[in-house]
């Protein structure tokens, strides 16, 4: 694209945003605002206790009367609902009581599905309840009319729903005449409050309509509220209520069994291992609004594995954390410095894999631990009623050795992993009658050195301060953080700190980084400052930048893909939330983002468009398309001159149909592709969910993606003296599936399974190498060896590049295909509130394929035909609530 081209789409993104705050003052003033309702509860203390069984013919709930008149929240807004919903609500000196009365004219539209905890299916009822009354934070809870529970804490006004928290509470539904019912008992102590001898918490309640997917809410709100827990009603008349403090232990037992196939020879692979172990979590309140959590020997083996991915960059792949510890109340320690997946706490650092190797001249057996054992952790979180938010997370790991066998039958221990401590502190104020906030946070990690384990950090800490301010009731929005880091370690640690994928300070073009073999420690900066329009009216824009200075380093307890880049960004959405003939609600975007190094090099240029489409039955589309005319990658080449991709443009279009179906199908597509056919990537997605009975539901993702390129990095090699960067056209194939059942036998006995095959293939050819990194025209850029100048034999390609009849360089086939099958099945059964068991049956084949095979022919020989290791684990948990 011509540089006028360029001008002309910054004119109109500049015209996009103008004409969006020009318009915006208009809108802001037509902007509906409702008064907060109010409902006066009473206790019930001294009257004959409520059963909770779904009757509501108790004695205590004739104190109080209804109330009702919810209003349409969506997707026709502000409108009277199909159908009326009516609350009650009491209270007594242990318990908050709530009665769900849901009317319906035609039972036969309530629909009963089935799901384990946090699903959501079917026809439900929630509450949402603001007991600090900070007009941030809340504690959800919903029930299903099957009775399947659901229970979140609601933090950032709304902009986090953490599913991790599971409180203790009962439930029991019922169906009536008109309607079904849901009765509710929430111990007082799985809330947090003040102890003021009279209260005011927030309320909120949200029923969904399922056979028209409609939302209907008691406290009205707009369509684009500026926050959600700050438009609650009130709920009045709490006296006398006694803060309860939370103590809760809860020990595990478990037993374990693998099967693998023996191989001959060698004893730590003997066809099957067994273990049995036991731990302990605990959650103690130290008040009412600051919670201990402890674990220790923790174990997460019912946890569902990562699924499977294939990084050709350098970079490390993002994962999720999915262990219940460090989910809960993950809000809190969130310091999301950048915007994108960067932060200063990322909590698979704490039990990741062992980081050394003990792979050695002579080695011919080896026993390595998958993971760090987690001795013990700690974490004492919560929020003041005076709006302190505190969190303090400690943890240490122990010493992992590696066993070993030498050729010589010789055997031994090989340090891997150092015993290690990490802490976290975090700590956010909220004043200006909570519109703004201010915090920090700071992070420690320490090892306990050994010469086999040296090449890792001795210290690393990090911390940064973080601030919000939103004004004109929430309208409008500035925030902001800034961030540093500083490890030390032996010479070799910083060494292989500043010649790492992050930092690659070894850049044969950058002048602004350089190595330094005799530096022991370093030090570096980040931040963000972003402001924009977060709610009123139907747009929505911001605008913002972040940095990450070339030292900073993170990756000891956070997580940074990159360092050494300035990026600045900028977006404009438009809301169309009435619906009309023909869609119930849809939106678009404009974006725009560039990035720069700290050297001053303008690297990267996008625009974007996207948007989204409900149709007025409840199909959906959502579709974008950007141009990229400038991309530069300091990393590509590892290490050598900063490369320059090809203009790139790339579109994309997913759509479904109606998910409340029975059977509901998607299907995608997604298309890049670079000038001079440089490079290209076409995705293909299909996903089908389908839910025969109320009892199971099953699902199935399928992709296929292709991703062609000229220039794949594979090595560096020695030429006259002078680094040569090779490269090659890369056939690249990826397909996965993933398929999950559900079966409810009921809302406590749950089975489930999860299997994913994973098929990865990498066939190169055409090899190459760079003649100028930055050159604009690709033929320029690389130049393709001649036939008289490379030959292929024994699996390796030999190179004469100057035709001499010698050698000047051999470079190993790159080719290779990655095989994974990961599955599941579990049976949970919790068979009292809070007490659990688990069966578990696990199945898994890692390998290397034939890349010269066909995906069927891979599938069978790499996952069909090779016998699988399979673990079996029983684990029981019981809850004492003392």
């Amino acid at each position: 694209m011509s540089s006028s081209s360029h001008q002309l789409l910054g004119m109109l993104l500049s015209f996009f945003c103008f004409s969006a705050m020009a318009q915006e003052e208009k809108e802001a003033d037509s902007t509906v605002t409702y008064p907060k309702r109010s409902y006066t509860t009473t206790t019930v203390q001294g009257l004959e206790p409520i059963k909770i069984d779904g009757s509501l013919n108790d004695p205590a709930w004739a104190t109080v009367e209804w109330t009702s008149d919810y209003v349409e929240w969506e997707p026709d807004n502000a409108t009277p609902p199909t159908q009326q919903t009516k609350m009650k609500v009491v209270y007594d000196d242990k318990n908050l009581y709530l009665a769900f009365y849901c009317l319906e004219s035609n039972p036969e539209n309530i629909i009963q599905r089935m799901g384990r905890r946090d699903d959501f299916p079917g026809d439900w009822i929630e509450v949402n309840i603001d007991s600090y009354n900070d007009d941030r934070t809340a504690f959800s809870f919903t029930t299903s009319v099957s009775g399947v529970k659901g229970d979140e804490f609601v933090s950032n006004n709304g902009n986090n729903w953490d599913v991790s928290w599971n409180p203790i509470w009962y439930v029991k539904t019922s169906m009536v005449a008109d309607g079904w019912v849901a009765e509710l008992r929430i111990p007082l102590s799985q809330l947090r409050f003040g102890n003021d001898a009279e209260q005011v918490w927030g309320i909120q309640s949200t029923r969904r309509y399922f056979s028209k997917e409609e939302r209907s809410t008691w406290q009205p709100i707009p369509a684009n509220p500026a926050g959600w827990v700050s438009s609650f009603g009130e709920l009045r008349g709490l006296k006398n209520l006694k803060p309860q403090k939370q103590l809760e232990i809860q020990p595990y037992a478990l037993g374990r069994y693998s099967t693998y196939e023996k191989e001959n020879g060698n004893p730590f692979r003997d066809g099957t291992d067994g273990k049995f172990s036991a731990g302990l979590d605990a959650k103690i309140g130290v008040t009412n609004d600051l919670t201990l959590d402890l674990t220790i020997n923790p174990d997460f083996g019912q946890v569902e594995a990562d699924p499977g991915a294939v990084s050709l960059d350098g970079f490390e792949i993002f994962f999720q954390e999915r262990r219940p510890f460090f989910v809960e109340n993950k809000n809190i320690f969130n310091f999301n410095y950048s915007g994108g997946q960067d932060n200063l706490f990322f909590s698979r650092r704490i039990g990741r894999d062992p980081q050394g190797s003990a792979v050695g001249p002579g080695t011919a057996y080896i026993d390595q631990p998958n993971n760090t054992t987690i001795l013990g952790a700690a974490k004492f979180s919560g929020k003041t009623k005076n709006g302190w938010t505190v969190g303090v997370l400690e943890s240490v790991t122990a010493k992992e050795y590696a066993d070993v066998i030498a050729e010589n039958g010789q055997e031994d221990e090989v340090l891997v992993e150092p015993l290690s401590n990490y802490f976290v502190g975090r700590l956010q104020k909220d004043f200006n009658d909570r519109n703004s906030y201010i915090g920090g946070m700071v992070t420690g990690t320490h090892r306990q050195m050994h010469e086999n384990v040296s090449f890792l950090h001795t210290q690393a800490y990090s911390g940064g301060l973080d601030f919000k301010h939103n004004w004109k009731d929430r309208t409008y929005y500035i925030e902001g953080n800034v961030v540093g880091s500083h490890v030390r370690g032996s010479r070799e640690a910083i060494l292989n700190t500043q010649n790492s994928i992050v930092h690659l300070f070894q850049r044969s073009d950058a002048s602004h980084v350089q190595v330094d073999t005799s530096r022991t420690s370093l030090s570096g900066t980040g931040g963000r400052v972003e402001f924009g329009k977060g709610g009123g009216g139907n747009w929505r824009y911001y605008a913002g930048g972040n940095w990450s200075s070339p030292e900073l380093e993170l990756n000891d307890i956070g997580f940074l893909r990159q360092a050494d880049q300035i990026q600045q960004y900028a977006r404009v959405v438009r809301l169309f939330n009435k619906p009309t003939s023909w869609y119930r609600r849809m939106n678009f975007a404009l974006e725009q983002s560039s990035a720069f190094d700290f050297e001053g090099n303008y690297n990267r240029m996008m625009y974007e468009m996207v948007g989204f489409l409900n149709y007025k039955n409840n199909w959906w589309s959502e579709f974008g398309a950007a141009h990229k005319p400038r991309i530069y990658v300091n990393s590509f080449l590892r290490g050598g001159p900063r490369w320059r991709y090809n203009e790139e443009n790339y579109f994309y279009f997913f759509s479904g149909t109606d998910r409340r179906k029975k059977a509901s199908f998607d299907l995608g597509y997604v298309h890049s592709e670079g000038k001079q056919d440089a490079f290209d990537l076409r995705r293909y997605v299909f996903r089908a969910r389908y839910q025969p009975i109320n009892a199971l539901s099953m699902s199935l993702n399928l992709e296929y993606e292709t991703n062609p390129s000229k220039t794949q990095y594979i090595t560096e090699k020695a030429f006259n003296g002078m680094p040569r960067y090779i490269l090659g056209n890369i056939d690249q194939e990826t397909y996965s599936a993933t398929l999950r059942l559900n079966y409810n036998i009921n809302p406590n006995l749950t089975i489930q399974y999860y299997g994913q095959p994973f098929i990865f293939k990498a066939d190169y050819s055409e090899l190459n190498y760079v003649n100028d990194a930055t050159a604009k025209n690709l033929d320029q850029r690389v130049t393709w060896y001649k036939n008289d100048q490379i030959r292929f034999e024994d699996d390796t390609y030999y190179i004469d590049e100057n035709r001499d009849q010698n050698i000047d360089y051999t470079v190993s086939n790159p080719d290779f295909a990655f095989v994974q099958f990961r599955s599941n099945l579990v049976a949970r059964w919790e068979y009292i509130p809070g007490s659990e068991i688990y069966l578990v049956w696990s199945q898994g084949i890692t390998g290397l394929g034939d890349v010269n095979n066909r995906f069927s022919a891979i599938v069978d020989n790499q996952l069909l035909r090779q016998r699988p290791q399979n673990t079996f684990l029983i684990k029981a948990t019981y809850r004492f609530i003392l």
